[in-house]
């Protein structure tokens, strides 16, 4: 799996990047999400980036519906996970917040991710790492923007 073009088209890079989204479930997976399932650790993002989104907001951003949606978020508040509150704006409104528990797992759990990610990036090259490491900060710039956009564009439809 060696890419010797110095300008790779997106559609090699891609599936390349999928295997290795792919290898990092594997890896991921040594580190368990317990208590909460795949699905619940996706809210718990969400909400992380999103605090006091409503549920509507929620279930558009995981592609889900209002109820589906609050079964997870009844799951996860019965875990001491998720805190709901009274909208300020609108009475009859919820607001969703990671609690302090919550925070808590979220950090526990990429610290685990984090060690299970080094003991193979120390296998690597220096060299592969450092271009590695600008590739990855690319990435990152570019799908939190294209995340953003996706949010604001559901936002003004809504």
């Amino acid at each position: 799996m060696t890419i010797s073009d110095p300008r790779p088209q997106p559609q090699e890079v891609a599936r390349v990047t999928s295997r290795a989204a792919e290898l990092l479930e594997v890896l991921w997976g040594r580190a368990s999400t317990a208590p909460v399932s795949a699905p619940q650790l996706r809210v718990l993002f969400v909400l992380e980036h999103n605090e006091g989104i409503n549920l509507r907001t929620l279930a558009d951003a995981l592609g889900s519906t209002p109820p589906s949606t609050s079964r997870l978020c009844d799951r996860l508040q019965a875990v001491g996970f998720v805190e709901r509150r009274d909208a300020t704006a609108n009475r009859r409104e919820l607001e969703l917040y990671l609690s302090r528990r919550g925070r808590a797992f979220l950090t526990d759990l990429r610290a685990r991710r984090e060690s299970a990610l080094q003991s193979v990036l120390e296998d690597m090259p220096a060299g592969r790492r450092s271009a590695l490491l600008r590739g990855l900060e690319a990435f990152c710039v570019a799908a939190a923007a294209q995340i953003q956009e996706g949010g604001e564009t559901a936002a003004r439809t809504a």
